[in-house]
């Protein structure tokens, strides 16, 4: 029952029960036997405590990915009793180590601080590996939807050249180049940020230039692109919990997130 109830979004339970056993049941008790199971697993990971004597790996690489999720609290004033809160932002952290060939692990957690998705970092992943010597790279698409949105500004005849050739730039880790071919083209300080996707574009390359180094990735036959993580924070995360009108209660939606979970 939990098994499906962590696939599929509660509604669609019944059919899927019905398809693969014939049996009937509500959703409201799946609904609560997987949010217990996701509790209970959610107390379990509170109470972990890793070793440090285990092994880490070669080489292992580590991508993350998020999203928001809305919560909802009953109000206590009059009026509508919802109360639409920020949203949450849910983390998604994967692993795959090419030493050992391994699949990889996936861990969420949500609405934390950045302490606890260091720690989400830790569940799966060898003990030692951030203990020793890291690297961090910066998804190359991402960067690439940065180049896209200043390239009409610095070359409106030619913006799709321009950018294939900022992009192949960034892989031979000439950075500064790209950094300093939109120097002439940014936009005034007193333009708002929404309106200046040079500047924009400047300032996240100019503060993560220690994060570039596509080249040395490339070489060494690592992806430069977040897509694993990318493809799996739909299936960990998504088709549970990010559905359409759907607004989560704080005390709950860790425990739905709990039962995502899934490992290699």
């Amino acid at each position: 029952m939990t098994d499906f109830g962590a696939d599929h979004a509660f509604g669609q339970f019944p059919k899927k029960l019905q398809e693969h056993y014939g049996i009937e049941m509500s959703v409201s008790t799946v609904a609560k036997v997987t949010e217990h199971h996701g509790q209970q697993m959610q107390m379990q990971r509170e109470k972990l405590v890793l070793p440090v004597t285990t092994p880490g790996c070669l080489q292992q690489i580590v991508e993350t990915d998020g999203c928001m999720l809305p919560i909802v609290t009953a109000r206590t004033d009059e009026g509508d009793k919802r109360k639409k809160e920020a949203a949450l932002g849910g983390n998604t952290v994967g692993h795959g180590t090419r030493s050992r060939q391994r699949a990889p692990k996936f861990d969420a957690t949500f609405g934390g601080n950045v302490d606890d998705a260091g720690f989400a970092l830790r569940v799966v992943r060898s003990p030692q590996v951030l203990e020793r010597k890291a690297s961090y790279l910066v998804d190359f698409f991402h960067v690439c939807e940065y180049l896209a949105a200043a390239s009409k500004t610095c070359d409106p005849g030619s913006h799709l050249l321009w950018t294939e050739t900022q992009k192949s730039l960034l892989k031979n880790n000439e950075f500064v180049a790209v950094i300093e071919n939109r120097a002439p083209c940014l936009e005034a300080e007193a333009i708002k940020s929404d309106k200046a996707p040079v500047r924009a574009s400047h300032r996240y390359l100019s503060n993560r230039a220690d994060q570039l180094d596509y080249k040395g990735a490339i070489e060494k036959s690592l992806p430069i692109g977040s897509g694993e993580i990318e493809s799996a924070h739909r299936y960990v995360i998504q088709q549970r919990l990010k559905l359409s009108g759907a607004w989560w209660k704080a005390t709950n939606v860790q425990a739905n997130a709990g039962t995502a979970r899934c490992e290699g």
